[in-house]
């Protein structure tokens, strides 16, 4: 993400254990109560299209990348990298701006953080506004890695076979994972140019999904998502799930009706669960489309209208 005429600032905030964020605080700078862009992967650093969701006349909107991820120093490390430091990484660059409270936004792994972090320190989180919504459980999981999307996208699966040894087809994504997060950095780009693949191959909801050149594959990003998805977003499972009860604060869940990486029902039960929420279905899938860009700026227009 680059600086433009609308950046009130760029800094970066040291969080310890040698990780050093990339920070970008944006729009109008006499809001108080200020967004935060939460965004996917892990590992997919901020966007300069993130900012398209957003009125920077009205709103004011803080972009950061992760540890490892975008600008953020050192790139690529999993070192000290885990949801827990992720939500540390929120609070201090919350305290280092002085702001006391925010809205969080994000789409598929930004919800899981964002819900997490809400757990931990509630009263610093005035309203949230969630969409593709992912919780880091074993089952949302395995939906991708154990191919049980197989009977809508077969081929998808089926490339993914014929890219693992026969003798690890029982268990294709454990050996991709193995070797994605082993010290062979041949057999760990393979793997995770065959992971992303998997994951890429069922987002969009035809054919258009073309396969990065594999001599320009760069593997950092895919690296980080597939270290927390090999340790299950470091998350008990069904934390997210058991615990969204506690959160009372309003939440506005936007949902793809055909979203095969992060699945329709999981953004129901997590409805069902949260005692202020409001789900709003869109006829699309995973990848963000106009539907679900321009009705996520309406609802942030309008949050943003109320809180001030």
């Amino acid at each position: 993400m680059s600086p433009d005429e609308y950046t009130i600032q760029e800094t970066f905030v040291d969080v310890g254990d040698g990780h050093m964020l990339y920070v970008q605080d944006w729009g109008n700078p006499k809001i108080k109560i200020p967004f935060l862009s939460i965004h996917g992967g892990p590992g997919s650093g901020s966007k300069g299209r993130h900012k398209n969701g957003y009125d920077p006349a009205k709103q004011r909107v803080i972009f950061y990348d992760q540890r490892g991820s975008g600008k953020s120093l050192p790139a690529g490390s999993i070192d000290h990298n885990t949801t827990q430091d992720l939500i540390e990484d929120i609070e201090k660059i919350r305290k280092q701006l002085k702001i006391e409270q925010l809205v969080l936004t994000g789409a598929s792994w930004g919800p899981c953080l964002a819900l997490a972090y809400s757990l931990q320190y509630p009263k610093h989180v005035k309203a949230m506004v969630l969409s593709g919504i992912f919780t880091g459980s074993q089952d949302e999981i395995d939906w991708i890695h154990k191919g049980r999307f197989r009977d809508f996208f077969p081929d998808v699966w089926q490339k993914f076979l014929d890219e693992t040894p026969k003798a690890h087809h029982a268990d294709p994504s454990g050996y991709h994972l193995k070797n994605a997060l082993g010290d062979d950095d041949a057999a760990a780009k393979r793997s995770l140019y065959a992971l992303d693949n998997l994951e890429s191959g069922v987002m969009s909801l035809d054919d258009r999904h073309t396969p990065e050149n594999y001599d320009e594959y760069e593997t950092l990003r895919s690296k980080i998502e597939n270290y927390y998805l090999a340790n299950r977003c470091f998350l008990p499972d069904g934390f997210i799930m058991d615990n969204a009860h506690k959160l009372t604060m309003p939440i506005w869940l936007v949902q793809g009706r055909y979203d095969f990486v992060c699945r329709p029902k999981i953004a129901y039960d997590l409805h069902q669960k949260l005692p202020n929420s409001h789900l709003i279905w869109t006829i699309s899938g995973h990848s963000a489309d106009h539907e679900n860009w321009n009705l996520l700026r309406t609802i942030r227009l309008q949050l943003t209208e109320v809180s001030g």
